[in-house]
């Protein structure tokens, strides 16, 4: 199943430009808040598996927002496929390193993002949402907590990232608009195969990321639990899993996002996201 946040209201997508507003067709009984729906995920699901056609009405992709927008906790990886590791001149990690990206970061599937000062760099990423709550997760159980997966960038402004004496990777990341998430959340049932799904993102037409999440590290499930062996997960919880190579950072000379660049983002099966790079408001 797929499903789409309209207005803060959560939908069903039945299908390409037709979507149900589950609240509505629920009487109810479906939260419209994409959040609390995510507390009661399994009611969802029954529900959404009995809707009806003429239910549905008309919806613009470009209407979709961040089906994820109120997240409790917000989990990000690093270095989490070995290519980007390399072009980082960091080894392969031997446990995932975490950080996070504030929640006012958080942003939908199309629109501007602004460019602040610095060096503004790209990481397409895998976005998974937690649906069940979870301590202590096995990594074989863990696909069993997922609501859904989304495309997910993970903009990084790297001046302030690497400036000391710790790195700052969560304030580097956690600009206005550096966590766009959408367009869609897609159930792993959909997905041919969940573990093995490609990636990438392009720049002005120009092919600058393309990866595949078998390459992972430390794939879904195991980063899954080695999370909620720490911490428990919530529903409506955000983990961004990690970027392939490709990134600006990478590059010799590196190359930077500009105000003006169209940045699209995609994963294979999910969907994709467009953004456009503008210059920050005085």
């Amino acid at each position: 199943m797929r499903f789409a946040v309209i207005s803060g209201r959560l939908h069903q997508v039945v299908s390409s430009g037709r979507v149900i507003d589950l609240h509505t067709a629920s009487g109810g009984t479906v939260p419209a808040d994409p959040q609390q729906a995510y507390a009661c995920w399994d009611e969802v699901l029954a529900f959404a598996g009995s809707t009806r056609p003429e239910d549905a009405y008309e919806a613009a992709e470009e209407t979709y927002g961040n089906p994820v927008p109120q997240p409790r906790q917000v989990f990000a990886i690093g270095l989490n496929y070995a290519d980007h590791a390399a072009e980082s001149d960091f080894a392969v990690p031997e446990s995932p390193p975490v950080f996070t990206k504030f929640v006012t970061s958080l942003t939908g599937p199309f629109g501007d993002i602004a460019v602040p000062p610095g060096d503004v760099d790209w990481e397409v990423e895998l976005v998974v949402v937690i649906g069940r709550r979870g301590h202590r997760v096995a990594a074989e159980d863990a696909w069993s907590h997922v609501a859904g997966v989304s495309v997910g960038q993970d903009i990084s402004e790297r001046v302030l990232q690497k400036s000391g004496p710790a790195p700052q990777f969560s304030l580097g990341k956690s600009h206005p608009g550096f966590g766009p998430i959408g367009p869609v959340l897609v159930t792993p049932d959909e997905l041919p195969d969940r573990d093995d799904l490609e990636l990438g993102c392009l720049i002005n037409g120009e092919q600058v990321q393309k990866g595949h999440t078998r390459d992972m590290v430390f794939p879904v499930p195991e980063l899954i639990a080695r999370l909620s062996a720490v911490t428990p997960l919530l529903p409506g919880d955000v983990i961004f899993t990690g970027t392939p190579s490709g990134v600006g950072l990478g590059r010799t000379p590196p190359r930077w996002l500009q105000a003006g660049d169209e940045l699209v983002s995609y994963v294979r099966g999910v969907g994709e996201m467009r953004h456009r790079m503008v210059a920050p408001t005085p």
